[in-house]
């Protein structure tokens, strides 16, 4: 059974789960959002597509992304908020995880050094939330900045992928292309083994929620 996931509960405690970069300075400012000629590591996205946590490893990062985002938690709290991402009845994961499991991520989690950003993609573009373009012209944007002499890359993919997932789409190769204005060929040469996995998730995680 799946379930649709439920976000009251970060909300009423005011859990930070999505952040742009605070260090990082855009090269480019528009009324869509920024660019980042260079990319930034520092956007963090939590539950902005539907796929879910669908592995410990993954689990794990988002726990940790979740705890580096808020400091203001206190082991108790951030207990209960890894119980509550946990189950299954949430609609955050997709697995059973035994408590003691959980117990030792949290440990580990809660161990990790807060002065080092938990590992993440390198973003270039990054749109606002309120942002009301669709894929197609996110993308549009997306080519004409890269027609600026600059090659596709996997954070060009991601982003794209993310807003086809976004809008409730099928993502595939050559829709990808066509968004991007670049042949198939080049999109199955970009793109690594990370992100094809990453691509087959959401498509698995969009079937699941129909």
């Amino acid at each position: 059974m799946s379930y649709n996931r439920n976000l009251e509960y970060l909300h009423r405690r005011k859990i930070i789960y999505r952040r742009n970069p605070i260090k990082d300075k855009p090269t480019e400012q528009f009324e869509w959002g920024n660019y980042y000629e260079d990319g930034t590591y520092e956007c963090y996205e939590l539950f902005r597509s539907k796929a879910k946590i669908t592995t410990y490893r993954s689990l794990k990062w988002h726990l940790l992304v979740l705890w580096y985002l808020n400091p203001q938690l206190d082991p108790d709290g951030f207990n209960d908020l890894a119980k509550y991402i946990s189950r299954k009845e949430t609609g955050f994961i997709t697995f059973s995880i035994t408590s003691q499991s959980l117990n030792s991520i949290v440990y580990e989690v809660s161990m990790s050094d807060l002065e080092r950003p938990p590992k993440n993609k390198s973003r270039k573009i990054i749109f606002k939330d309120s942002c009301m373009l669709k894929p197609s012209e996110k993308m549009s944007i997306v080519g004409q900045l890269i027609g600026k002499g600059r090659c596709i890359g996997e954070d060009d993919i991601y982003q794209c992928m993310l807003d086809v997932n976004h809008e409730g789409k099928k993502i595939t190769i050559t829709g990808i292309a066509k968004l991007l204005d670049c042949s198939p060929r080049t999109i199955h040469r970009t793109m690594g083994n990370e992100l094809k996995r990453e691509k087959e998730l959401l498509n698995q995680q969009l079937w699941l929620n129909d």
